[in-house]
């Protein structure tokens, strides 16, 4: 899950080299297209032709939903600086924690509770939502966030029956597919510049897309959330040194609490991890 997140930070900030110039749905399209491209050797190893019927339409739903997301995420890079794309984006794992409690029946643990909420209140640190003016590509964020939920959701319940390249191959395939009308009536010839940077884009996050499965399938989802949160870190920093978005003093503080909270739920998965292996 960490080097999930090394891999979307990657992403955000090839997005932010990409700029405003081109529509948001169209970059969302292409680089699911080139993600797409990249999976397709995959098809025979993932038995996608042996998919059940009622399964593909699973993973259409997922699609769906995603494919939004990309879309809201797309048009909030667009508008507001990373860190703070990076830290709204941190309502996903809420949502996703309390979404895996409600619907597969994974346990809340009191640590785990305590992580994501202390995670949650760094990024409100950051944001300090009633001090200042929230840009449209905030909401836009902030609305992308329960569909990524549903997604990760979605992703998680499908490792129990299917394989990561599974599940990756038939994101790729349903997010192109929810993409490509919408991009179709914005579209206009990108340049050479501007698809290097959506190839790149596709590279990182169909990588940080196979790892995030294999996360889920190797521990719970409310487990791993909480990692996310180092995203962050990475984000502040490269916004500094690369586009010269300089932190203040609440981006520091509100990034010292969640990297603590990340620090001190991977403490306690471990101690609990022991316990059950002596148990058992």
């Amino acid at each position: 899950m960490v080097l999930t997140g090394v891999m979307f930070v990657g992403v955000t900030v090839a997005v932010r080299y990409l700029g405003t110039s081109m529509n948001p749905v169209q970059a969302g399209f292409i680089r699911y297209a080139f993600g797409l491209l990249m999976v397709l050797p995959l098809l025979s190893r993932a038995g996608v032709l042996s998919l059940h019927s009622k399964r593909i339409g699973f993973h259409a739903l997922r699609g769906l939903a995603h494919g939004c997301g990309v879309m809201l995420w797309f048009f909030a890079m667009s508008r507001i600086p990373i860190a703070e794309v990076t830290a709204l984006g941190f309502t996903a794992p809420v949502f996703t924690t309390l979404g895996a409690a409600l619907f597969l029946r994974e346990r809340l643990r009191s640590y785990r509770v305590i992580a994501m909420l202390a995670g949650f209140a760094g990024a409100l640190l950051i944001l300090r939502p009633g001090f200042r003016e929230i840009d449209i590509g905030a909401l836009a964020q902030v609305a992308a966030a329960p569909l990524f939920a549903c997604s990760f959701l979605m992703a998680k319940s499908a490792t129990r029956t299917e394989s990561s390249t599974m599940i990756v191959v038939m994101l790729s395939v349903f997010c192109t597919l929810t993409l490509a009308l919408p991009a179709l009536a914005v579209w206009r010839t990108p340049t050479l510049e501007e698809l290097e940077l959506l190839f790149a884009t596709a590279a990182l996050a169909t990588t940080g897309h196979y790892c995030m499965t294999r996360a889920f399938k190797a521990a719970e989802v409310s487990a791993v959330q909480p990692f996310t949160f180092l995203q962050l870190v990475w984000a502040t920093l490269l916004g500094l040194v690369l586009f010269d978005e300089h932190p203040d003093l609440w981006i520091a503080l509100g990034g010292a609490l969640i990297v603590t909270a990340a620090s001190w739920m991977a403490h306690r998965e471990v101690q609990s991890q022991r316990r059950l292996t002596r148990s058992g």
